[in-house]
């Protein structure tokens, strides 16, 4: 079973369909006893940072993703603003703690080029810069979908799997241990997407 973590801020309806269509059984849940038993577990998002933890405090996810994730060591993969909340602090619409697990913080995208609009929205490329199961038979020139204005800044850049430029070079992706994350949405992303999923799935 794949737990698919529901706390009201997420495309969780798509990251559902692609990972039944990859050959797996999610299910939407914030309840311990599911998650606990789940195999692995997805953090979705889309929506502002703040609004992201607020809702994890309220469903108290926090203590129970603490546990399973940092003590337990269950395989997570954050999508979007379900990977900046893997951070240490945010700074969209003000300073918020995250969740910690990465020594890494969330800041706006500044391209150098004014002409070019935030938010980055749509297909744009992902430079590997290390082996990973994510990228297990991925195309060199595999695009992804992006949606977002801000992104992962590691201070640890051993974590970094792959990047993606956007008139500056960002965190696209990582992996640190059990933890994986995506800035891009791999359950819109068609095939390499629904790829990168199901190596997570299967291998992770």
């Amino acid at each position: 079973m794949i737990a698919i973590i529901d706390y009201g801020l997420g495309n969780v309806r798509s990251v559902f369909g692609a990972v039944k269509k990859v050959g797996f059984e999610p299910i939407l849940t914030a309840d311990y006893d599911t998650l606990a038993k789940a195999e692995k577990l997805i953090l979705p998002g889309v929506g502002a940072f703040g609004n992201g933890m607020n809702n994890l405090r309220e469903l108290g996810l926090v203590d129970i993703l603490n546990e399973l994730v940092i003590t337990k060591k269950k395989p997570i993969l954050g999508i979007c603003l379900g990977a900046q909340l893997l951070s240490k602090v945010s700074y969209e619409f003000g300073k918020h703690a995250g969740l910690g697990w990465l020594d890494a913080e969330v800041i706006r995208l500044e391209p150098k080029n004014e002409d070019i609009r935030i938010p980055h929205v749509g297909w744009n490329d992902f430079q590997k810069t290390k082996d990973s199961i994510l990228t297990n038979d991925i195309p060199s020139d595999a695009l992804f979908y992006y949606v977002h204005s801000y992104h992962i800044k590691c201070n640890n850049l051993s974590i970094i799997a792959g990047t993606c430029h956007y008139g500056v070079t960002f965190t696209a992706a990582v992996i640190q241990d059990n933890i994986y994350a995506t800035q891009f949405h791999p359950e819109k992303s068609q095939l390499s997407g629904l790829k990168m999923l199901q190596n997570f799935l299967e291998k992770a």
